[in-house]
């Protein structure tokens, strides 16, 4: 499929705020509880979105000119890694991360940390991100997670 990676407009605040919502609530729903979902669901209403793109370098993957994922870099932490569930699996996180990647070289940003959900920890792993220590905002666990651009 051929999917296209842009760095996200305003306008697609609402489209963002919708992938996320769902990768949130049928995705990450298995590894967390109903409550730590619903907490962190209130962080991407759309005006929050728009404030994000606004704050960090937002990308978005489109497909047929559908806002299908979304990843951000905010300063050499990458953020905000979300692939709508019905086109998960497929390389467009893969996708994502490489224009993440790609945009913190010309940074000559020498590294990269993401707070990686329990549900994400082994895509990351197979980007060549290493557990670095587990973080904890109640009981929501957050494994963060390293690796270094050569």
């Amino acid at each position: 499929m051929d999917y296209t990676i842009r760095p996200a407009l305003e306008d697609d605040a609402a489209d963002i705020s919708a992938v996320i919502l769902r990768a949130l609530r049928e995705t990450n729903a298995k590894d967390y509880t109903n409550e730590i979902i619903a907490r962190i669901a209130l962080s991407f209403s759309p005006d929050a979105v728009r404030r994000l793109i606004g704050q960090r370098t937002v990308f978005v993957a489109t497909f047929r000119g559908r806002v299908v994922a979304t990843a951000s870099l905010d300063g050499s932490v990458v953020r905000t890694v979300f692939v709508a569930p019905e086109v998960q699996a497929r390389g467009i996180g893969k996708l994502l991360m490489a224009e993440i990647e790609r945009t913190a070289r010309e940074r000559n940003i020498p590294s990269l940390t993401v707070p990686s959900s329990v549900t994400a920890e082994t895509f990351y792993a197979g980007l060549g991100f290493s557990s670095v220590h587990d973080s904890y905002h109640g009981d929501e666990r957050t494994i963060i997670m390293e690796r270094l651009l050569h």
